[in-house]
This record gives C-alpha cells, sequence and structure tokens, in this order.
C-alpha cells in the first residue's frame, strides 16, 4: 500500500460512498414515484412497477444511508440496476456509453460501488449495528 496511514479513513471513505449512492437512488426513486405516470411512459413500464421501484429505490437509499440492513440494500440496488442494464443492452440497444452519456456504463458503475458496499459490510458508521 503506498499511503498506509490512508487506511484509518476507510470507515469514512465507506460512509461517504454509501451516502453517495444513496443520495442518487433516493433522487431517482422519488421521481418515479412523484410523476409515476411520466416516468412509466420514459422508460417502458406500467405506472404501478414503476411506483413499485421507485418505492424500492428510495428504501435501499435509505438503507444504505443509514446502515440498515446495509448488505442488503446494497444487493437491492444491485438487481435493480442489472435490471436497467439489460432493458438498454436488449430493448434499447444502448451502447456501453450510449448516446449523450445515457449509456450502460452509469448503471454497471452503481453495481461496482454496491459490490464495494456488500463486500466490506459498509464501514462502521451504522445507525444499528
Amino acid at each position: 500500500m503506498l499511503l498506509p496511514q490512508l487506511a484509518r479513513f476507510t470507515d469514512l471513505a465507506l460512509f461517504l460512498l454509501r451516502c453517495m449512492v444513496g443520495i442518487v437512488f433516493l433522487t431517482s426513486g422519488w421521481n418515479h414515484v412523484k410523476d409515476p405516470t411520466g416516468r412509466a411512459k420514459s422508460i417502458g413500464m406500467s405506472k404501478s412497477f414503476t411506483i413499485f421501484l421507485g418505492v424500492a429505490e428510495m428504501a435501499g437509499a435509505l438503507g444504505l444511508m443509514s446502515g440498515v440492513l446495509t448488505q442488503a440494500a446494497a444487493f437491492g440496488l444491485s438487481l435493480i440496476m442489472l435490471g436497467a442494464i439489460q432493458k438498454k443492452i436488449f430493448l434499447w440497444h444502448t451502447g456501453f456509453w450510449g448516446d449523450k452519456a445515457s449509456g450502460w456504463h452509469y448503471d454497471l458503475m452503481f453495481i461496482v460501488m454496491n459490490v464495494v458496499i456488500i463486500t466490506t459490510g459498509g464501514g462502521r458508521y451504522v445507525l444499528l449495528r
């Protein structure tokens, strides 16, 4: 390790990662719930599934940010991203980079971030242990 003295900040770094991932999913989920008809049309899903998806994203985000069931929340959010990648590749035929940065590279980054959270437990900064 090049800078071993930075290892003492690992839990803080994981907390910041959890918060960043959580904020993205919380705002995405809120947009699904706030305008389910418009969002359903834009993602090609039913209104009821869009509401379910939004609630699931918000619940996962709150779990990540608070540290409650962190690994389960990260796993669930990874499944949502796998679904998004599947839709982008096979239904919308979007490339890795996509048009105007709408490719599935973004979704893949969130899967990797969630894998880091799953495999590390998300660090020590949690509401419930």
